[in-house]
């Protein structure tokens, strides 16, 4: 049967796409009421129902994106000749290293202007959007009568070998979190990663799961009964999915951590990006956050989801959860990485 002169046509730049390496996400990075937004999974943050939203807010499509905070830097330097991402979401450290880099374009919309000084760069690179405490999620019915670990020393107890899984610490930004957060608990600081190299040495004798890719689903189904997470995260599970999971703040601390959004440089739909960038931040972008169990960074928990803030543990728990320098987490980032890998080798 002969193509049409039309269909051939079409046959070649879908072939064109694929030898390129990007899938679908250059054709529709050529819808003008598309924007490409690297980073949203469906199962992660809230991301799978506030994607409906910007499109019936803002006009916008927002298809949805699998990738971690590690490999959408990845992608966005592999593009850079030729973009294809209007924006990014990402965790605070890799978003400033994506500034050093030269890959982001500095925004300061009508949402940037309402964020706290703190959690915004003051060149525009980048703004937090809400954030979310490292803790324990678990899933109670998956320990087979085990009790719920109070801790992360108590998950160095051979009675939990094979349960606990973390995200890749070399590749996802939240495994790098946890393991800043157990560094702090441990003893150590941003100079001296020490603790937390000694604690994923014996971690890893007893056989965790470490997947590169957001592991809900797999805790939610008993696969992973303990997942190194966030709270809004194990809050969802709970009360939203109605799974049997708890989520522990660790008895000898943790931190708060906020994610972020970059306009990426040179973006085909800038303007697009934007506008998101702006609704995320927006009265009912923070609502929707607050009503996934994000902390907002633009007005008040309580206020705007009084409701779901009921189901958070309560204050005098999360006076465990400290900050960091997120300046100098994002400089010795790449250094961590690279003596994880060489421990995690033995």
């Amino acid at each position: 049967m002969t193509l049409s002169r039309r269909a051939f046509g079409r046959n070649l730049l879908a072939t064109a796409l694929l030898m390129q390496g990007f899938g679908l996400s250059r054709a529709f990075a050529a819808d003008p009421q598309r924007a490409i937004v690297y980073n949203c999974p469906a199962e992660w943050a809230g991301w799978g129902s506030m994607l409906p939203i910007i499109k019936a807010e803002t006009g916008i499509e927002v298809p949805m994106d699998n990738k971690n905070s590690g490999q959408s830097v990845s992608q966005i330097i592999a593009e850079a000749n030729n973009p294809v991402a209007d924006a990014a979401y990402l965790g605070i450290s890799f978003a400033i290293n994506a500034k050093n880099q030269g890959l982001v374009e500095n925004y300061k919309g009508e949402g940037w202007q309402k964020v706290p000084a703190g959690l915004k760069d003051p060149d525009g690179a980048w703004v937090s959007i809400h954030a979310g405490t490292v803790g324990l999620m678990v899933n109670t019915e998956a320990l087979d009568g085990l009790p719920v670990p109070k801790g992360w020393k108590d998950l160095l107890d051979p009675k939990y070998e094979g349960m606990v899984g973390f995200l890749d610490p070399s590749s996802a930004f939240v495994g790098y979190a946890c393991s800043v957060a157990v560094n702090h608990a441990l003893g150590g600081t941003l100079d001296d990663f020490g603790p937390a190299l000694d604690y994923f040495k014996k971690l890893n004798e007893l056989s965790p799961i470490v997947p590169k890719q957001t592991a809900y689903a797999r805790c939610l189904s008993g696969e992973i009964p303990i997942l190194f997470d966030y709270d809004f995260d194990a809050y969802r599970a709970k009360y939203a999915d109605g799974a049997p999971i708890e989520f522990v703040i660790p008895v000898e601390g943790t931190i708060q951590v906020p994610y972020v959004m970059t306009l990426v440089k040179n973006a085909p739909h800038a303007e697009n990006g934007r506008r998101v960038i702006d609704f995320v931040l927006s009265e009912k972008g923070q609502k929707h956050w607050a009503e996934n169990f994000l902390r907002p960074v633009v007005g008040d928990l309580e206020k705007l989801a009084p409701e779901a803030a009921k189901k958070f543990l309560p204050a005098s728990e999360y006076e465990r959860a400290g900050s960091v320098d997120y300046a100098r987490m994002a400089e010795v980032q790449r250094a961590f990485s690279e003596a994880y890998l060489q421990a995690m080798k033995g």
